[in-house]
């Protein structure tokens, strides 16, 4: 589990919370900039029923893809409770197989009780239906004919199905479980899987979910599975009244009221912001990063790409220094 000693920190973006199409066309060129800056990969979340959630990544992964010749294409977390695991499983082997195999597949269960309601979801069991329709996705990916006969996604009169397409990537892409309480990390350490952790979480809140995580785990992760990616809103400046600017915008924001959270995230977002966010100058990120990589392993940082207080020129410029000055001098361990 521990990191090569030549290994470099890999860089991705995180972006979503789109409200129109000119943010849209942001993040195109956004994901543009990243794909030539030779970045490891793009993010994106789901979310439905508020002002900039991203209800379909998929379909936006693919317009990425059209853009892009080499960044990989990335889910944050597919909501699986509310999903057929027949349709997630054929959407995503498309979308592996049009983009040339750079899909990595997040997986969540999702904590917002309105998304439950709205899609006619017990909220309970959202924990059994997410293995129950993992399993299925597995097996459909396998590209044979089985039985649905499962609690939740039963097949009318024991009738067998096929998914048609496969995945480029074999056996299938990689998977990471978005989790931040025990029993998430559980379920993701019960099936040797990754988790990727909220970028409302403080160092300390991480360490804690990495050794849960670890204590539970079943056998070691895939081979060419991520080990320890960690999302961050993070911005980098050489101009301090820059830097200033955008970690007053960013306390400003998380002043904003909420959705209710599960108590393990209510808990994770309870920390000063500037021990949930990385802001400041080149040394001052890879002083922080060192410490982070020293504490988890973490072997991918996920990077917000439009932190508040930025425009598109100085969010892009930050990425440049990210990739080319900071993540250089990243110590491998």
């Amino acid at each position: 589990m521990n990191s090569s000693e030549n290994e470099k920190l890999q860089i991705a973006i995180a972006t979503g919370g789109q409200n129109d199409q000119d943010s849209w066309k942001r993040s195109l060129r956004t994901v543009e900039h990243a794909d030539n800056l030779g970045m490891h990969s793009v993010w994106l979340p789901e979310g439905h029923f508020r002002v900039g959630a991203t209800a379909s990544p998929l379909p936006i992964l693919a317009a990425f893809a059209n853009r892009t010749k080499q960044i990989r294409l990335a889910t944050t977390s597919i909501l699986l409770p509310i999903h057929h695991p027949l349709r997630v499983a054929a959407e995503v082997a498309t979308l592996d197989t049009l983009s040339g195999g750079r899909v990595i597949v997040g997986l969540g269960r999702g904590f917002q009780t309105p998304v439950f309601q709205g899609f006619g979801i017990n909220q309970n069991s959202k924990r059994d239906r997410f293995d129950e329709a993992l399993d299925i996705i597995l097996t459909a990916w396998s590209g044979n004919s089985f039985k649905l006969d499962g609690t939740y996604y039963p097949s009318l009169e024991g009738k067998s199905v096929r998914v048609a397409l496969k995945p480029l990537q074999k056996p299938h892409p990689p998977l990471v479980v978005a989790a931040f309480g025990p029993k998430g990390l559980k379920q993701a350490a019960d099936r040797s899987l990754p988790y990727l952790a909220s970028p409302l979480e403080t160092l300390p809140v991480l360490t804690e979910n990495y050794a849960i995580w670890k204590k539970h785990l079943k056998s070691p992760i895939p081979t060419g599975s991520l080990r320890a990616p960690v999302m961050r809103t993070l911005f980098v400046s050489e101009n301090k009244h820059l830097v200033k600017r955008v970690a007053t915008a960013l306390e400003n924001d998380a002043m904003r009221p909420k959705a209710k959270a599960p108590a393990a995230l209510a808990r994770a977002a309870s920390g000063n912001m500037d021990e949930r966010t990385l802001v400041g100058g080149v040394d001052e990120v890879v002083e922080s990063l060192n410490i982070y990589r020293k504490a988890l392993d973490m072997d991918l940082l996920v990077a917000r790409a439009h932190p508040p207080g930025a425009n598109q020129a100085e969010c892009e410029n930050s990425l440049e220094l990210l990739v080319n000055k900071v993540a250089p001098a990243v110590r491998s361990n």
